[in-house]
């Protein structure tokens, strides 16, 4: 096994075997959701943001740090593919929100094949995000570890759903169509950089737990959900309460020389943050 594989392993606590069957495809999926946090830190510090191989795996693996979709399923991908699957990413478009407009190819996520049937696998979606794959079938309610989901098929489109309460909500658009690293680094700039970008107004951040629950933090908010009820609400005071939490309750590191960052630095870009409570997503 790899150098990298060991100490990817090591970060998640994995200690089984590795087959290329879809139960390893999905215990792997779930692992990688709790010991990685899903957040945007390096977007609000301001930093730049990196997709080589390297630059991922010394943040994410070493540092012990989160990222966003970009870095989350790539780093993904990478496992996958160096203990044999047949992974490759795919660009979408994210509507949960309901924009006016079609928007660009932002996320990233993974299309999987295991005995001949195509998979979904997507470590990278904030709080609704998948924590188990699904089969690339349309018009079925498929149950992964923190709710249900479904695909929707329209021509060569296809549409991931999550069931929200009483109606199934959209998240994004995909197709399959063959994308290349350059469309990783433009869906990732747009991401970071565009003035709109939630990511550039928002300290955001959100790690699943294996017994169904997930942990979300929006700005100064936290919260602790069992399935759609709360369990746990925090409203920190300030960001010396907010970096204590985050290191605690979201594994986050943040003493890296490169990766890390400090309480005055935290400090002073959650200066210009909302304060006031918001639900996480």
């Amino acid at each position: 096994m790899s150098p990298f594989l060991n100490a990817y392993f090591a970060r998640t606590g994995w200690q089984k075997p590795v087959s290329v069957d879809l139960d390893t495809l999905r215990a792997l999926h779930l692992q990688h959701n709790g010991a990685f946090p899903f957040e945007n830190i390096d977007v609000v510090l301001p930093r730049e943001i990196h997709l080589d191989d390297q630059s991922i795996a010394d943040k994410l693996v070493t540092a012990r740090r989160g990222g966003y979709c970009f870095e989350q399923n790539g780093l993904f991908e990478r496992v996958l593919r160096e203990t044999g699957f047949n992974v490759r990413s795919v660009l979408g478009r994210v509507v949960l929100s309901a924009p006016p407009q079609m928007p660009p190819r932002t996320h990233r996520l993974l299309l999987v094949e295991v005995n001949g049937e195509r998979w979904i696998a997507d470590v990278g979606f904030g709080g609704q995000t998948l924590t188990g794959p699904i089969r690339l079938l349309a018009n079925e309610e498929q149950a992964t570890p923190h709710g249900l989901y479904r695909l929707l098929s329209e021509g060569n489109d296809w549409v991931l759903q999550f069931r929200h309460h009483e109606h199934w909500q959209s998240m994004y658009h995909f197709d399959l169509t063959t994308q290349y690293f350059s469309d990783y680094v433009m869906g990732n700039f747009w991401s970071a950089h565009w003035p709109q970008s939630h990511f550039r107004h928002h300290l955001l951040m959100c790690r699943h737990l294996p017994d169904g629950g997930k942990l979300t933090l929006t700005n100064f908010h936290f919260t602790h959900w069992q399935g759609a009820h709360v369990e746990e609400q925090i409203h920190l005071p300030d960001a010396e309460a907010l970096y204590q939490l985050m290191q605690e309750r979201f594994g986050l590191g943040v003493d890296d020389p490169k990766h890390g960052f400090s309480l005055a630095e935290l400090t002073a870009v959650m200066a210009g943050f909302d304060t006031h409570p918001q639900a996480g997503k």
